[in-house]
């Protein structure tokens, strides 16, 4: 689960790391009071949404200016501008994608001198199972591309979670941001705050960007990007309450709600696999074959009925899904419970794109059986690699 920067930011000033006095707003309105209560001369006014690259994004609607989602504003009528230009508008950065995310808040901050700007970030390392940190000379940037340009930029370590963090990692940030004195105690402090609060809220990416050093010789994050372990959620009702339903996809929320593994792609072919290795193996054939899948959907292992039922009515319900291909492996999983929550969902909400299925493993032969004697219009496939080539092939010819 993802949450704003306003709300991140708020997150860590629980774990004393030094972040801007700012105030989230909806309208003009509270944009003007929170720009007089944070007194200026410099504000910075941000828009709030669930992807980077704000400052370098374009708002599709031209009342909204040229300027990209955070500007800096030096008076309090500027605020007030910037706030009515941004809100309601549509912010296409390079995360977004073209289709964009509408900006619904905003955020009003102090502004900042920055003497020298840094990166930051933590997340899981699943290949030693610990929380590593990245860090980087190259603050303000896209990290992916001092990846990919000037490598030696970036420094990676990780902590063992028996020991948690030691000075030595104070010290190793420290000497890959090329601080000293104070500023590398003021360093070894923030990596303790922030690994702290990575652990203690069960965050699965903690980016800091740009982590900045002022004028006045402070460490500073003047932005934070945090994401959470959706399994982890139960524990922190606090963290659940800053969910923003808006920012999500509807058929998403609505799996979310059946305890369904779904993620919405871009492509053509609804997909229902039962095992995430196998769901990713479904989506790598439609692409062999021409086409690209327009979701990723694994039910599980132990789905009910109704749980298949409502996992095809979340296929359909998408306007890009042209073709649907119900591909399952029954071990847990029977073939015959997955069959009658296909007929239950056609029957449901109609059947109006061609629909392949392929059956395998315990009790398939009664769920052949059952779509055979459904008199419904589904197309069998006897193996992954058919099933692939039917699907394909039948939303070509309904093109």
């Amino acid at each position: 689960m993802n949450i704003h920067e306003y709300q991140a930011k708020a997150v860590l000033k629980e774990f004393g790391v030094p972040v801007s006095r700012g105030v989230p707003v909806l309208d003009v309105a509270q944009a003007e009071a929170a720009a007089n209560e944070l007194g200026g001369p410099l504000w910075v006014v941000k828009s709030q949404i669930h992807a980077g690259g704000r400052g370098k994004g374009k708002f599709k609607e031209a009342a909204a200016g040229e300027k990209g989602g955070v500007r800096l504003a030096r008076s309090v009528d500027e605020v007030k501008t910037f706030v009515q230009q941004m809100m309601g508008n549509t912010l296409v950065t390079i995360q977004t994608g073209p289709a964009g995310k509408q900006v619904n808040r905003i955020y009003v901050e102090d502004g900042s001198d920055i003497e020298k700007e840094f990166y930051l970030s933590a997340l899981v390392d699943r290949e030693t199972s610990r929380v590593a940190f990245v860090v980087s000379t190259e603050g303000g940037m896209d990290i992916e591309e001092v990846a990919h340009s000037t490598p030696e930029k970036i420094h990676t370590f990780s902590v063992d979670p028996a020991t948690g963090v030691m000075p030595h990692h104070g010290r190793t940030v420290a000497k890959a941001l090329g601080l000293s004195g104070d500023l590398a105690k003021q360093a070894s402090k923030l990596i303790g705050q922030l690994y702290a609060a990575f652990v203690a809220k069960d965050m699965a990416m903690l980016e800091i960007n740009p982590l900045i050093v002022t004028p006045q010789g402070q460490l500073k994050c003047l932005d934070a990007k945090i994401s959470f372990d959706s399994n982890s959620l139960y524990r922190h009702p606090e963290i659940m309450a800053l969910r923003d339903e808006s920012e999500e996809d509807a058929k998403e929320i609505e799996a979310s709600k059946h305890d369904l593994a779904y993620i919405a792609l871009e492509g053509s072919i609804g997909c229902m696999v039962n095992g995430a290795g196998l769901a990713m193996a479904t989506l790598d054939i439609i692409k062999l074959y021409g086409e690209s899948p327009a979701n990723f959907l694994d039910v599980g292992g132990g789905a009910t009925e109704e749980k298949v039922t409502a996992a095809f009515q979340i296929i359909t319900s998408d306007p890009s899904v042209k073709g649907i291909l119900v591909n399952i492996f029954g071990g847990i999983m029977k073939c015959d419970v997955i069959a009658r929550g296909v007929l239950a969902a056609v029957k449901a909400v109609g059947l109006q794109v061609p629909l392949v299925v392929r059956l395998e493993g315990t009790n398939v032969e009664e769920g052949k059986q059952i779509i055979l004697d459904s008199g419904l219009n589904v197309i069998p496939a006897d193996d992954l690699d058919d099933a692939a080539q039917k699907i394909v092939k039948a939303v070509k010819e309904a093109a």
